[in-house]
């Protein structure tokens, strides 16, 4: 806590550490630099400064102020809890464990984060950093995510916070994010910095020399190539067809040219008699526009872009809520990180 208090990266969440303003940041930062996150952290707050603010909001605006963040089950996880504590709580974010993890979109380590940093309770906490770091401390082999080590490492979390009636800056709120800050700047997972480490003399790592074997490997993700296509269908006057993700589908809430993610859909013509069938017109293929690249769960996928066009002089009734959106509509609408690329291609060629 001495090192934190030396070394802390000053972020706006620590500088005014409310449990809302904790609580946004937890849920942004999951899988989420901390650098990445900051110009988004300070434009949502300025967009929502209240829980009741934030449950207000308007969903695809919501959506659009999260575009890039990636995971947009967070967002709308967010969201929902911000209603739940509005109806349940007056709009005040509950200060009991249990009501804390009865919210959408909060699990232990969230939880633990909020009341422990905003509310000085004693909470362990365990991510990915600090895994790392209880990991290395003890020289504990295997991969972390295994259900015993798990359990071991919760236990280690709990047993290292410091007693209940610490002042603030000591407690375990402090400790917490002392431990979270070691293993982002010092603790790295490759090439740690153990000669400025603060705990170096107490870790089983450093000891033994086997800072570089622990943790143990995670197991990766085997990666399964696909290719998908997005179709793209002008009105004739600078508009484009585009339709809102219903709910269940993926990145749904967002706005995308038309897109069919059924796996039997391997080809361009394929993809194209689908679009068909939805407007019930026929449709021409027309030659590639770009290929776009990018990771999706377990695939990685070659998006592939084309023009389509209908065969005969009459342009297409969009079922709702599909629409013709033109590039400056859809600079108002949440987009997906692949559809914002393919409007700035569009946009690009006038």
């Amino acid at each position: 806590m001495d090192w934190f208090a030396d070394n802390a990266r000053s972020l706006p969440w620590r500088r005014d550490p409310k449990p809302y303003h904790v609580w946004v940041s937890e849920i942004m930062c999951q899988q989420t630099q901390v650098a990445t996150v900051l110009p988004y952290f300070e434009r949502f707050l300025r967009s929502y400064p209240t829980i009741a603010d934030l449950a207000e909001a308007d969903e695809a605006e919501l959506m659009r102020q999260w575009e890039g963040l990636g995971y947009y089950r967070r967002a709308r996880g967010l969201h929902a809890a911000a209603k739940k504590i509005v109806a349940e709580h007056d709009g005040v974010f509950p200060e009991t464990f249990d009501e804390v993890l009865a919210l959408p979109g909060i699990g232990r380590y969230t939880a633990g984060a909020i009341l422990s940093i905003a509310c000085g309770q004693r909470h362990p906490i365990l991510e990915g950093n600090t895994q790392r770091v209880f990991s290395r401390w003890v020289a504990l082999e295997g991969s972390p995510s295994e259900t015993p080590n798990q359990k071991t490492l919760w236990q280690i979390a709990q047993a290292m916070l410091p007693p209940s009636d610490r002042p603030p800056g000591r407690d375990s709120g402090a400790f917490n994010q002392a431990a979270m800050e070691l293993g982002a700047l010092v603790c790295k997972p490759k090439d740690p910095d153990c000669n400025v480490c603060p705990v170096g003399s107490l870790c089983a790592a450093k000891r033994l020399g086997m800072q570089s074997q622990i943790p143990g490997k995670v197991k990766k993700i085997q990666y399964e190539d696909k290719t998908e296509f997005a179709l793209i269908l002008s009105d004739g006057a600078g508009r484009y067809l585009m339709r809102p993700i219903p709910r269940g589908g993926r990145w749904a809430g967002l706005w995308d040219f038309p897109r069919p993610v059924d796996s039997s859909i391997d080809n361009g013509e394929a993809a194209t008699r689908w679009l068909a069938d939805q407007l019930g017109c026929s449709l021409a293929l027309g030659p590639e526009l770009a290929a776009i690249r990018h990771a999706v769960t377990k695939y990685r996928i070659r998006l592939s872009v084309h023009r389509v066009c209908p065969n005969d002089a009459t342009l297409p009734q969009p079922p709702s809520p599909w629409t013709w959106l033109s590039v400056g509509e859809m600079g108002q609408k949440p987009l997906s990180v692949t559809g914002r690329k393919i409007a700035k291609m569009l946009d690009a060629e006038g």
